[in-house]
């Protein structure tokens, strides 16, 4: 199995943020896909950030961070907005956050 950071874009910090939602090889983020696995940063508490969420699209297809633009970037963005509001509530404390990360309480019925 591959580490993240096998992954071009992936560093240290990103891997410690996937590692904390259960996303420990390279193999299991790809299989899982960009947008799932940023859904996953999100219910464990991550704040959203687009920037993070299109790296990642672009890590997952060997591209540079920065190769994101026009038409692809604007698609990317309401994608974006779509997990965002799906799985980020802004109302809950970080610690709640990290309850329900760990199983302790439910999450927020959509």
């Amino acid at each position: 199995m591959a580490e993240l950071t096998s992954i071009k874009n992936i560093g240290p910090a990103f891997e410690a943020s996937l590692k904390s939602v259960g996303i420990s090889t390279a193999e299991e983020l790809r299989a899982l896909g960009a947008d799932a696995a940023y859904a996953k940063l999100l219910e464990g508490g991550s704040k959203p950030h687009f920037i993070g969420y299109y790296v990642l699209h672009m890590a997952l297809q060997g591209r540079p961070w920065n190769d994101c633009k026009g038409e692809e970037k604007k698609a990317l963005r309401r994608s974006f907005d779509k997990i965002k509001a799906s799985s980020f509530d802004e109302n809950r404390s970080e610690l709640e956050r990290f309850l329900n990360q760990i199983g302790v309480i439910e999450a927020p019925q959509k």
